[in-house]
């Protein structure tokens, strides 16, 4: 009896060394597969951020001349028009960062299928294994 509980002791922190050597396997690729989302979401926000000023004024100006309207209403449709573009971009990248964690799913399943051993080994472990022929 102390045998097998010192095997099923052993056999727990061995799947949960590997458990834990999956894991990081994990985050390495996910860290690796959300670098060019994440990198790509600062551009976004960054070329956002730096053409708003520029499109409020030379936009805005080119609107107010070709439509003879105030300078007022072109710059809120030029900064209405840079916000939505740069949204757009951000966007596309946040829903790429999202996937790149998907490597994680091997791990969730792997330790699904321990979690299910590990309750079948204590539910079994203290029956008698029924005989054969009998």
């Amino acid at each position: 009896m102390v045998g097998s509980i010192a095997e099923f002791g052993n056999d727990i922190a061995t799947l949960a060394e590997l458990q834990g050597k999956l894991a990081v396997l994990d985050l390495k690729e996910s860290t690796a597969r959300a670098v060019l989302p994440f990198a790509l979401i600062v551009v976004g926000v960054a070329v956002v951020l730096a053409s708003l000023p520029v499109a409020l004024i030379g936009a805005a100006h080119l609107i107010a001349v070709a439509f003879s309207i105030s300078q007022g209403w072109a710059l809120l449709l030029t900064a209405g028009a840079a916000l939505v573009a740069g949204a757009g971009i951000a966007a596309t990248a946040a829903s790429q960062l999202g996937r790149s964690f998907d490597s994680f799913r091997r791990s969730r399943e792997e330790l699904t299928r321990n979690v299910a051993w590990i309750r079948t080994i204590l539910l079994h472990s203290g029956r008698a294994l029924p005989r054969r022929g009998a």
